[in-house]
């Protein structure tokens, strides 16, 4: 299951993977993935972790949103001089009625 940690990073989210799962390259640590399927203990399936489900990224992704997303815009605005702000909010509107 996807989380975030207390900085809004993901934890546990599997990196992806090939279709086939890589085999170790360690020759005692192969022999002993090879033992562990032929007697079942270990199937290949348990190699590969599931990739996340749309579900789970939906809601890591959201949560990410209200965690920077409230403080996004303020922040900006005392970044900029009302200048800028000015420049800014200038061109937004040639860009939406500009051309009308």
């Amino acid at each position: 299951m996807l989380e975030l940690n207390k900085y809004g990073m993901l934890w546990n989210m599997p990196k992806p993977t090939p279709k086939r799962p890589k085999r170790p390259s360690d020759p005692v640590q192969l022999a002993k993935l090879i033992g562990d399927i032929a007697t079942g203990q270990q199937t290949d399936s348990q190699i590969m972790p599931e990739p996340p489900t749309k579900e789970d990224v939906s809601r890591v992704m959201s949560m990410l949103g209200k965690i920077g997303g409230p403080k996004g815009g303020d922040a900006r605005a005392k970044a900029l001089s009302s200048k800028k702000r000015s420049d800014i909010a200038k061109k937004a509107a040639m860009a939406r009625w500009g051309k009308k």
